[in-house]
């Protein structure tokens, strides 16, 4: 059986809990990704709670609609250590539906300033049905280590005070 994740991992020159507000910010995660697929948040309230939905425009010139939106669901939130979600969609009728795939950084703290963060993609639980029509993962490797540079920047140029939003 072929392996159903993929995964990369960094070491930055910050504080864990500096990358984990990076990550529980919505409005971050445009600058993170390494596709230029994610666009912008919706939900601008910062994640506090696995549970807690909060969506993103995206873009892909080979989606249907090349403009689409996406609704995440937290799975594991645990700070400073782990961020998850699941990504899926929101139907007309507001019904919530996932395809099976999420992202997950594991946030190891080597010291008071230097982490070592490991970021997975996983389709394990992606039904036949949407296998079928989409390739899995759907980017090249080298995205999970551009979006792991990316956070780097993006946490060692954010003070902590610049972390404190609502």
């Amino acid at each position: 059986m072929a392996e159903e994740n993929v995964s990369a991992t960094l070491i930055f020159a910050v504080p864990a809990t500096r990358v984990f507000r990076v990550l529980a910010d919505p409005a971050t995660h445009s600058a993170i990704d390494g596709t230029g697929w994610v666009q912008e948040a919706l939900d601008l309230p910062s994640l506090t709670e696995a549970g807690q939905i909060f969506r993103m425009d995206m873009y892909h010139p080979n989606h249907p609609n090349g403009r689409y939106q996406v609704a995440n669901k937290v799975q594991v939130f645990d700070p400073p250590r782990t961020i998850s979600w699941l990504t899926g969609e929101e139907k007309d009728d507001g019904h919530l539906e996932f395809g099976g795939w999420f992202w997950r950084y594991d946030l190891k703290p080597l010291g008071p300033s230097e982490t070592e963060v490991t970021l997975t993609y996983d389709w394990s639980a992606v039904p036949q049905y949407i296998r079928e029509y989409l390739h899995f993962p759907p980017f090249a490797p080298e995205h999970l280590t551009n979006s792991l540079h990316h956070l780097a920047e993006l946490a060692a140029r954010t003070s902590p005070a610049t972390q404190s939003r609502g």
